[in-house]
């Protein structure tokens, strides 16, 4: 196994953080593919027993899914996030990457965060402050069922693109790398600050479509936050 999770090709170790509909078919899509899967949920390793069976991923705790593992993907409810354990990297690879997939849903699930709605904080400059490592933010506008049944190989006029952002150009690499090898081409939507551009409610969220488009979803969203997701 490549210890440079930037290695095109190369299996890895990826540890899933939150095994809801996102994080159960990125299971089912990553061991497919070869890589060495982890995941956890806040319920124990015991509630995951037949994801494990199904996939061959293992089934662990926080930590131990994040442990050794060159990429995390944290895939749990933002409301959760300043639940996850303290110390939840700290067996991670060197040079490890955290996915972040979260969103924002004031009046449906999460409350009101005034950091986000007062502070003008974007949703995933918040989870990185509450994780405390830097983020990349890809699949949060991302159909779970697409990441089964949309993957197309490179070239191909119906792959679809997922914005990616972060503010460290090597961890985005890695992810849109990864997102690649998947089955999607990806568009970078700049820094953590900018990933406004990709939250609930703007024109590239959920949209199913070639980089082309989604670049100029991108560059049409606002700044404002739409009505029906501020809390």
């Amino acid at each position: 196994m490549s210890n440079d999770p930037s290695s095109e090709g190369t299996t890895m170790k990826i540890g899933i953080i939150g095994a809801g509909n996102i994080g159960g078919n990125l299971t089912r899509r990553l061991t497919a593919l070869g890589h060495d899967v982890s995941v956890a949920n806040s319920r124990g390793p015991q509630t995951l027993t037949a994801l494990a069976e199904e996939t061959g991923a293992t089934a662990a705790d926080a930590k131990d899914a994040a442990r050794d593992a060159e990429v995390v993907v944290v895939t749990v409810p933002l409301k959760r996030v300043p639940d996850l354990p303290s110390g939840l990297f700290e067996g991670a690879a060197d040079g490890f990457v955290v996915i972040d997939t979260g969103n924002y849903y004031p009046r449906e699930r999460d409350g009101r965060i005034p950091e986000i709605e007062d502070g003008g904080l974007t949703e995933s400059r918040w989870t990185e402050s509450h994780v405390g490592h830097p983020v990349v933010k890809a699949f949060n506008g991302t159909y779970a069922q697409d990441i089964l049944e949309r993957p197309r190989p490179a070239g191909d006029p119906e792959r679809m693109a997922l914005p990616v952002a972060g503010d460290d150009e090597r961890a985005k690499r890695v992810v849109r790398d990864l997102i690649d090898e998947l089955g999607f081409d990806t568009v970078d939507a700049g820094g953590i600050d900018d990933s406004w551009r990709q939250q609930p409610g703007t024109p590239v969220y959920g949209l199913r479509a070639g980089a082309e488009a989604v670049g100029k979803a991108l560059a049409e969203a606002s700044p404002e936050r739409p009505a029906a997701f501020r809390g």
